[in-house]
Formats: structure tokens, sequence, C-alpha cells
């Protein structure tokens, strides 16, 4: 694949990467192509385009364009959503393998590490993945196929210190996986501190318009290219064509949305952290965050998610999510309009979560215009007297 200088920043690559080449009348953006076959005869060559589950010419430079952004030296696989990307990058743990993930992971990932316990055998170890120390301990407390990490974690927010983590793992032969979707790769490259699979969920900030359920898995290790490709490909869990030119139209402004929800996120929290209704505000930039230290020394940014706990507990959480009129009710994350959810309302949410946790998703939207209305929100919780 065609590869992006190394100079070039992060932001750039974002709008350069997977572009045709640039030949006399030739088109600026990659075309659609729907088609499910291909024409073939013969025994096909490696790589030839067969048939649609195995690749198409429309995934390769949305795959291109996300492999320059990690700085992967082999192109992205796109998945048919986040779960199918995970699921992908979980098929790397042997039946009767050990699992060490962090305790606040996204509730669907921790759901599917429970069924490899039940259909694989699989043993699944829960960790506080801001502890350093008691990641290690359990590393080394039995052999250990793969350690996963998110940082900041769905939806507490720790940071993890993510080169040390690497480099315990892999001292004791573990693969390291990172779920990198919070950060997005403008913030952090996981591949380039020695993790050995990135997935995201296409769905958040990548495409970042809450209009396509994708995913995507990345790794620098061939044979491990091979076994996730072999993956995607028997098990199905592809990507419609249209789907996956709508998240690279989406990745072209992705330097902008996350710089702006960034700055507005971080201001956000800044006047949440004083006012009167907000019993906690958790985000990486406040100087006085467990996470502010990590996130500053090995992150180009904080992100643009915030919890957010309402002093008067879930009711009070619950009370906010109604009262609202320019922030969205609804689960998911990452896109242009900003979006709250009180997330121990899922059944299936860590119960380690406080019941009066609300997590926001910060947008693009004018950050007064936000305040006030988050603001007036918050003040609607007040008992009467």
């Amino acid at each position: 694949m065609p590869h992006e200088p190394a100079d070039l920043a992060p932001s750039t690559v974002a709008v350069t990467a997977g572009r045709p080449p640039r030949t006399q009348g030739a088109p600026v953006n990659p075309p659609v192509v729907l088609s499910s076959t291909y024409v073939s005869t013969g025994v096909p060559a490696p790589g030839e385009l067969l048939y649609t589950r195995g690749g198409t010419e429309t995934w390769q430079p949305f795959e291109q364009a996300l492999a320059a952004l990690e700085r992967s030296t082999l192109p992205a696989l796109v998945l048919g959503s986040g779960m199918a990307a995970i699921a992908a990058a979980f098929s790397l743990v042997p039946a009767g393998g050990r699992v060490v993930l962090p305790r606040h992971s996204y509730q669907v990932t921790l759901g599917y590490a429970r069924d490899l316990t039940e259909r694989s055998g699989v043993e699944v170890v829960l960790v506080d993945i801001d502890d350093t120390d008691a990641v290690r301990a359990q590393l080394l407390a039995a052999p250990t196929s793969m350690l996963w990490v998110e940082t900041p974690t769905n939806p507490m927010l720790e940071v993890a210190d993510l080169p040390a983590l690497v480099a315990a793992a892999h001292e004791v032969g573990a693969l390291v996986g990172v779920d990198n979707t919070f950060a997005t790769p403008l913030v952090q490259r996981p591949l380039e501190v020695g993790a050995d699979v990135v997935v995201h969920s296409v769905t958040k900030y990548l495409a970042g318009h809450s209009d396509v359920v994708l995913g995507a898995v990345l790794t620098d290790d061939p044979a491990l290219h091979a076994r996730l490709l072999q993956h995607r490909t028997v098990h199905g869990a592809i990507a419609g064509p249209f789907e996956v030119w709508l998240a690279l139209r989406g990745l072209r402004t992705l330097a902008l949305r996350v710089e702006r929800a960034q700055a507005t996120a971080a201001e956000l929290a800044r006047r949440l952290a004083t006012h009167p209704d907000v019993l906690e505000v958790r985000h990486p930039s406040l100087p006085d965050d467990p996470g502010h230290e990590r996130a500053t020394r090995l992150m180009d940014g904080y992100g643009s998610i915030l919890g957010v706990r309402p002093r008067g507990g879930a009711d009070a959480a619950d009370a906010v999510t109604r009262a609202v009129n320019l922030w969205v009710p609804a689960t998911s994350l990452g896109g242009v309009e900003s979006s709250l959810e009180r997330r121990r309302r899922f059944t299936t949410e860590s119960a380690t979560v406080p019941e009066d946790l609300l997590r926001l998703s910060v947008g693009i939207e004018d950050v007064e215009d936000l305040w006030a209305d988050l603001d007036r929100a918050l003040r609607s919780t007040r008992p009467t007297s």
C-alpha cells in the first residue's frame, strides 16, 4: 500500500491518505464500487479481487488512510461494527487461554469476554487498568494470552500507563490489544509503543456523524494480520462499500472535529468542576484528575468524553437527561452532536460504575450554547423547598 511521508502531521494525513493516484483526469476521491463479485478465471492470484466478502477496492482507501494515521505498516481491516473488530481481536486468544482486561471496559466487551469463558473456557481476569502494579501482578500470576487495554476507559476515563503495560505483557509472552476508540489516532497511537493489535469503533469519532456502524482492526505483525483477515473472511463480519466510503469522508474532518471537541470538553470540565449541582467530574484535562499526569505525558490531548455525577444520585442524573434541549440523550459517542446518558441504566454495565454517572460526549457545537443547556438542566434538578 502507498505510505504517507512520516513527517506529515496526523491532521494532514487524515486529509491526504487513501486518495487515488494523481493522474490526469483522475478523481480526487475514490469511487464507490457496488459489486458482490469480480470477473475471474483460472486459479486466483494472491490479492486478486474475487468476491466482496474477501475484499473490495472500496474498502482499501479507508484501510490505507486509517493505517497511515495509526502509523501501521500494514493496512487496517475494516469490519461491520466495532464489536466485530473486538471479536476479531479476541479470536487471537486460544481456547482455555487467559485474558486480563479493565474492570471498566466497554460493557459489551465485558459481555463478550464472559461468553468466551462459557464457550471456550477462557479465563477472564478484571483489573484496575490504571493500577500498573496490580496489572503486572496479574500478568505474573498465571500464563496470559492477552492483555486488553482501554485508555481512557469507558466510561470511567481511567488512564493507563500504556508503554509500561505493553512491556510487562510482552515480558510474559502475552499479546496486547488496545481499544483506541476514545482517544483516536490523533491523540495516541498504541502500535508506536509496541501494542500488537488496535481496534476502533469506526462508528464513533472516525466516521463522526452518527450515520454508519463500522469497526476496524490493525496490527503491524504479518502473521497476526493474516489471522485477522482470515477471521473476517470466514466469519463474514464485513462492511458495506457505501458505509466505508462515508467513513472515509468523515475521516477527512477528523482533526478539526477532535480539536474542537477536545477544547470544548476541557472548558466544560473546568466549569463543571465548580458547579454547585455537580458532585464529581472526570476529564484528564483537569489538573486534579487521577489521569492528568499520565495523559499529559503519554497522549497528544485529553479526549472529549466527560464523566459527570450530579448531586442527587441516579434520579438527578436521569432528570438531567430529560431536561436538556441541545444535548442529545442517546447512547454511542463521537458524533458532531453532543450527547449524554446515564451508563448504569444498562443492567450489563459494570457494577462498580456509579449509578449516577453521566457519560457526556462533547460534539462541535458552540461551547456557550452547550454550557447554557447543561447548566440549566443541572440547576433544574435542585429540590424545591
